[in-house]
């Protein structure tokens, strides 16, 4: 299943560029032209990594960080702060909202790339020592002492973060249509429809559709 990077750039030509690359080296990508239109694309998509410009329009790219990592859910999330400001202040200021690397335009895409793997590889690294960690065994009490039993054992609780749009597209895949099908439905692109598929198999741990129909319906996700 493809990692999913979120590109905020206001400027169309370096948008796509940066696009254009990363989907080729294999990642699903997210595209948003400030801050405040990024703020929603992480809420929806739930990226792995996250490229972001400086100078743009409504919230730039330090107010953007700022108000990320303000939420514990997205403090380890690597970000890469791209931009035309080389003043030492600007990158100090940068590091000090949150970035995990700071580079310079212009740029080589190479660069951006070998940069990319390097931080969703320790990325990676750090959720499996997490998930290792979670899951150790309780420690077992000392022979004079007799451990708490609950009186009933609490049920796991299922939660899945979908979107409205997720849930609509859930809804259509169980009927049987199709990305083209599902995207004249709701007046969307194949494309998006797409990445809203992506997204449903990433969230449920599901390989392919007829996995995400199955899973839905077990769980009930659908009416």
């Amino acid at each position: 299943m493809p990692l999913t990077i979120l590109v905020v750039e206001d400027d169309e030509g370096t948008r796509i560029s940066l696009q254009d690359y990363l989907e080729l080296e294999g990642y699903l990508v997210v595209v948003a032209e400030d801050g405040w239109k990024a703020l929603q694309a992480v809420s929806e998509f739930q990226p792995q990594l996250i490229i972001t410009d400086i100078s743009m329009p409504r919230i730039d790219g330090y107010a953007f960080l700022k108000s990320l990592r303000q939420q514990p859910a997205w403090r380890l999330l690597p970000v890469i702060l791209l931009t035309a400001r080389t003043a030492t202040q600007s990158k100090v200021q940068g590091y000090q909202v949150g970035c995990d690397v700071y580079i310079e335009k212009p740029f080589e895409l190479d660069e951006i790339g070998a940069v990319v793997k390097n931080l969703l590889a320790r990325s990676q690294l750090i959720q499996t020592a997490w998930m290792q960690y979670q899951t150790l065994p309780e420690p077992v009490p000392p022979a004079d002492q007799t451990p708490t039993i609950p009186n009933e054992p609490l049920e796991p609780v299922l939660n899945f973060s979908f979107t409205d749009r997720e849930r609509s597209v859930l809804d259509l895949l169980t009927e049987g249509m199709s990305n083209a099908q599902i995207a004249a439905t709701l007046f969307l692109s194949p494309r998006t429809i797409e990445k809203y598929v992506t997204s449903l198999l990433r969230k449920t741990d599901t390989s392919n559709r007829a996995e995400l129909v199955r899973f839905a319906m077990d769980h009930h996700l659908v009416d």
